[in-house]
C-alpha cells in the first residue's frame, strides 16, 4: 500500500492526465480499449518514482511501460528538483536516449517516408510502387527458404525504375543479398539478432526500421539507433495478434513528443478518415496494410491516400 503522501501525488498525476491517457473501455470497432493495470512491483523507493508507477497502472499503462515512465518521472523530478505533477515526461534524457555513439548508427532515411505499404507479396510491392507509394515493405511469410529468396529478389526487381523504398521485413540475409532499401524488424525479431548479425546489417548499408508498442519498446528500440521507428497498433487491427492494446492517437503524440530525433512512421488499423489526426501527431509517415490491399481499386487508393502525406 500506497502512505497518504505518495497515493496524494499519485492522485495529482491520475487528475491532470486521466482525460489524454486515462483507462477507458469502448465497445465499437474503432476505439482503443484501455482498463487499469495492475501495479508492478516497485524497483526504487522514492517518491515521485512510487507514485507515478501506481498512478500509470491506473491509467492503463502495462507493467513495463509504467516502470519505464515511473523511472523517467523520477529522472524528470531529480533533473528539475521539483515534482511536477502536471508534465508528462518527454525529455529523451529522463528516458535514458541521450548520448548515443553516432558511429553505431544505422544509415539515415528521410524523416517523412509517407505513405508506407506494407503487402503480401512482390507483385503487390510492384503494383504499389508504380501506383506511386514512396516507401513499400514485403511481409512474405514463409519458412521455404528457396522461396523467400525468390519473393525479395523479385520485389527488389519490381520497384526498380519506381523511386520507391523498398523494406522486407524479417528476412534480413535475403534483402541483403539482393540488395533492398532496408529490413524491418518487429521486437522479438530485434531481440533475436546477434552483435555480429546487428553489424552485418548495419556494414550492408541497409536501413534498418523497428516495431515499437509502447515506451518500453522504443527504449530498447534506441539501443541499436535504427534508421527509422514504427509506432503502433494506433487503433484495432485484425491483421496480427498484438501483445498490447492499441495505443490510441493521445499515447502517440506522446511517443512522437519524446522519438522526435527518429523518423517515425505509425501503423495500426489506420483508415483514411483518420489520416488528418495520425498526421497531426507529427508523425512522417502512415503505415497502412488493409487500405490498400482490401481497396476496390488498389491503384486510386494508393494515389489518394499518398496524395495526403508529403515526402522528403
Amino acid at each position: 500500500m500506497l502512505n497518504s503522501d505518495i497515493q496524494a501525488l499519485a492522485d495529482r498525476i491520475v487528475h491532470h492526465h486521466s482525460a489524454t491517457f486515462g483507462a477507458r473501455l469502448h465497445h465499437d470497432a474503432n476505439s482503443v480499449e484501455l482498463v487499469p493495470q495492475p501495479t508492478p512491483p516497485a524497483q526504487r523507493s522514492e517518491a515521485a518514482y512510487l507514485a507515478a508507477l501506481h498512478a500509470c497502472s491506473q491509467l492503463g499503462f502495462i507493467a513495463v511501460d509504467a516502470e519505464c515512465l515511473a523511472q523517467a518521472w523520477q529522472r524528470q523530478t531529480e533533473r528539475t528538483h521539483h515534482f511536477d505533477a502536471t508534465h508528462w515526461p518527454d525529455s529523451p534524457q529522463d528516458f535514458g536516449l541521450s548520448g548515443a555513439n553516432p558511429a553505431l548508427a544505422f544509415p539515415a532515411c528521410p524523416r517523412a517516408l509517407g505513405l508506407y505499404g506494407v503487402l503480401p507479396s512482390a507483385e503487390w510491392v510492384g503494383r504499389m510502387a508504380r501506383a506511386g507509394v514512396p516507401t513499400v515493405q514485403l511481409r512474405f511469410k514463409s519458412d521455404d527458404q528457396a522461396a523467400i529468396q525468390r519473393e525479395v529478389q523479385a520485389a527488389v526487381k519490381a520497384v526498380q525504375c519506381t523511386g520507391a523504398r523498398l523494406f522486407i521485413n524479417d528476412h534480413w540475409q535475403a534483402a541483403i543479398d539482393a540488395g533492398a532499401y532496408g529490413i524491418h524488424v518487429g521486437q522479438e525479431d530485434l531481440d533475436a539478432l546477434e552483435g555480429a548479425q546487428l553489424d552485418a546489417i548495419r556494414a550492408s548499408g541497409l536501413r534498418l526500421g523497428v516495431s515499437t508498442h509502447g515506451y518500453a519498446e522504443m527504449v530498447r528500440a534506441h539501443a541499436v539507433q535504427p534508421s527509422y521507428i514504427a509506432l503502433g497498433a494506433v487503433f484495432p487491427t485484425t491483421l496480427k495478434r498484438m501483445a498490447t492494446a492499441p495505443q490510441g492517437t493521445a499515447r502517440l503524440q506522446a511517443y512522437v513528443r519524446l522519438m522526435q530525433q527518429y523518423p517515425l512512421v505509425a501503423i495500426g488499423g489506420i483508415s483514411a478518415e483518420q489520416f488528418p489526426e495520425i498526421l497531426a501527431t507529427g508523425v512522417g509517415s502512415i503505415a497502412v496494410v488493409r487500405a490498400l490491399v482490401n481497396a476496390p481499386d488498389p491503384d486510386a487508393a494508393a494515389q489518394h491516400l499518398s496524395a495526403f502525406i508529403p515526402v522528403s
